[in-house]
């Protein structure tokens, strides 16, 4: 098999909303950087946490991600051979991963409270990462976790990190070095009401499903090293990872679901054309040398990782109002 055909590239919605253009722009990005490879396309659901998730989202998610023209080889509509592509459904795999970890000694218990780690929150952190966890549980004897148990105090599991930096080559951002310490420190694999981290879930599952690519936005980059010890210590090989610039908008603040006038099933309602979006996002994106109409497809033969542009990019109001009608 050539490189370009082992290619397999991931997208990885969560259905807690409908999806805005900044979902998308990741999604585009990740759909050229693995079809331009000659590589498969896989659509998992990040349904993990039971709270948020809506199936009412899931099914718009598929319906808007096929209407503007991307599609995948496996999926959860679709099937394939990793089974279930809805992460609430692969608990027995996440539950192997952290008794293997377990078994080697990296696993421990955690009885500090939400309360207690939100106080943790207001200290200033690395970005994204979240507050650094000091390790408070880290050496507890059997007594004591024995002491918290019988006060009624439910444990979260936490992943004993590694201390040595780690190091990866981000195809947007070029080489790349992270202490765990930086990133936050020793980090929850289950939560303490019995769900499954992000980490853990998405780590186990990269690797399962065989994705050797992973495009997503640069907000997540701490999340990568995390991600790297899991599959180190799992014996995983690790997939490429590229982290590409964010739309923001014209406050300069990154898109995210409260933006509900720019998300696509909103856009679509007001009668937008599919390709106006996707060409205007191809051309932030520097695939593009004016703003027109152009599907994924049509976007293919442009990308090129160098022409990626290394700042992030704004989506004002007004680009909506004048062009994507």
């Amino acid at each position: 098999m050539s490189p370009s055909a082992s290619v397999c590239g991931r997208l990885a919605p969560s259905p807690t909303g409908y999806i805005h253009l900044g979902n998308v722009w990741a999604f585009l990005l990740a759909w050229l950087a693995a079809r331009s490879a000659g590589g498969r396309v896989i659509l998992r659901l990040e349904d993990i946490d039971p709270q948020r998730s809506r199936p009412v989202y899931t099914d718009a998610m598929l319906e808007d991600l096929r209407w503007l023209g991307l599609d995948w080889d496996e999926g959860p509509d679709v099937g394939g051979p990793a089974g279930s592509y809805r992460q609430s459904q692969r608990g027995a795999l996440y539950a192997a991963a952290v008794q293997r970890l377990e078994a080697a000694g990296l696993v421990y218990p955690c009885f500090c409270t939400r309360r207690e780690l939100r106080q943790l929150a207001g200290a200033p952190h690395l970005d994204d990462a979240g507050a650094p966890y000091p390790g408070t549980c880290r050496d507890l004897s059997a007594e004591e976790c024995a002491a918290h148990r019988a006060s009624g105090r439910k444990a979260s599991l936490r992943l004993r990190c590694p201390s040595e930096p780690l190091c990866f080559i981000d195809l947007a951002l070029g080489p790349q070095e992270a202490s765990l310490v930086h990133c936050g420190g020793d980090f929850a694999l289950r939560r303490s009401d019995g769900v499954w981290a992000y980490q853990l879930a998405v780590a186990v599952d990269d690797a399962l499903m065989g994705v050797t690519q992973v495009v997503r936005g640069r907000d997540i980059l701490p999340s990568t090293p995390r991600q790297l010890a899991i599959l180190a210590l799992l014996g995983y090989a690790a997939p490429q990872y590229g982290h590409v610039p964010l739309l923001l908008d014209g406050d300069g603040e990154r898109l995210a679901k409260r933006h509900q006038s720019l998300a696509i099933r909103e856009l679509r309602q007001q009668g937008a054309d599919a390709r106006r979006i996707v060409g205007f996002l191809g051309w932030r994106a520097g695939l593009l040398p004016v703003k027109q109409t152009a599907s994924p497809a049509e976007l293919l033969p442009r990308f090129a990782w160098e022409r990626l542009p290394k700042d992030d990019q704004l989506c004002r109001r007004e680009d909506v109002a004048t062009f994507f009608a």
